[in-house]
């Protein structure tokens, strides 16, 4: 069984307090900074919390527009097959209808008539009437399938129009979204960075959808197996898959606290360090475990509803990695600010 949270800390009896104190004399203690911590402390300010404000509503705001992207898109190539359906239809009916015109023409309506009124007998005389009902059914029939292909090629043709007005449109927004958090970002020295990107991170089951392709909208209506709190089923999936894909280190969701992701069971803290939260930069494996994990999320964002990553002084948002520091210092200063000790995920 995989452990999420850092073990509580144990009573200490005299004998371990001896043995501590000897294996600290004869220097083979472990540093203090590779005990396990509470989840991190990412800080906290105004300034700091205008610009979650601003990322939130950046991600969310491009998360929706990319939904419609997705929309308008298969939109567009199930009425382009109908558009092709429909003319292949109207070519085969105007075939018809023209072969058709070409008979009519050679013998022409009177003799048509004149076939019936030649009968020679009332059984004769009713069955050829019988026969040019048929006929002229059949003739129905061929003029009905050329203006219902004729019709159905139009609406497919003014679907995809709206489709592609839509689709457009969405570009637009998820643009003035990405601008946004540019923006936002800038205001604390924030600028685009090349991050972590890995083509062959491994594909992650996608999150429920609303039948239209949008994202619905989940409440903390779930027990946060890591702590005593709650998350979206949405912040559960992306967790577990995750971790299904071998990130298994500790992790903490839930967070009590201000208005943002973690008190409203959106977001996700994955230790980079394997006993749990530590106070000190990554580096090594552990470095190594967080760029993978980063680069896991970022390539299954559309999948899991990602709304930002954040890792080493960097966030992943709008489509793209940035600059980030929330303390203001020197990437590594403040090890949680920075996220140089944690991978921080935030979902829709």
């Amino acid at each position: 069984m995989t452990l999420t949270v850092p073990p509580r800390r144990r009573r200490y009896t005299l004998a371990t307090l001896a043995l501590t104190a000897l294996t600290l004399v004869i220097g083979l203690a472990t540093p203090a900074s590779a005990q396990p911590t509470t989840p991190p402390d990412e800080g906290e300010s105004d300034q700091l919390t205008t610009l979650r404000s601003n990322l939130e509503t950046a991600a969310i705001g491009y998360l929706d527009a990319e939904a419609q992207l997705a929309t308008a898109t298969a939109k567009q190539g199930q009425l382009q097959q109908e558009l092709t359906r429909a003319e292949l239809d109207m070519a085969r009916a105007k075939i018809a209808v023209a072969r058709y015109v070409g008979e009519a023409y050679k013998t022409g309506r009177v003799g048509t008539l004149g076939m019936i009124l030649n009968a020679t007998s009332p059984d004769q005389f009713l069955g050829r009437a019988v026969a040019i009902d048929k006929m002229t059914q059949r003739d129905q029939v061929m003029m009905r399938d050329l203006i219902d292909a004729r019709q159905r090629a139009l609406d497919a043709k003014a679907g995809i129009d709206a489709a592609i007005e839509m689709a457009n449109a969405a570009k637009d927004e998820m643009q003035r979204r990405r601008i946004a958090a540019e923006r936002a970002l800038s205001s604390m020295g924030g600028y685009a960075v090349n991050g972590w990107m890995d083509p062959n991170s491994p594909a992650a089951q996608p999150a429920k959808r609303n039948p239209d392709g949008s994202w619905p909208r989940e409440l903390c209506t779930i027990n946060d197996p890591t702590t005593s709190g709650c998350i979206t089923p949405r912040t559960l999936h992306a967790m577990k898959q995750a971790q299904a894909n071998g990130f298994t280190r500790y992790v903490s969701c839930y967070r009590p606290g201000n208005r943002f992701e973690h008190p409203k069971g959106r977001a996700c803290d994955f230790s980079a360090e394997k006993s749990g939260f530590v106070d000190a930069n990554a580096g090594g494996d552990d470095k190594l475990y967080g760029d993978k994990l980063a680069s896991f999320l970022v390539k299954n964002a559309s999948a899991l509803g990602v709304m930002y990553v954040v890792w080493y002084c960097k966030i992943w948002i709008a489509g793209g990695w940035k600059s980030y520091s929330s303390t203001g210092s020197k990437c590594g200063d403040a090890p949680a600010g920075d996220h140089t000790n944690h991978v921080h995920l935030s979902v829709y």
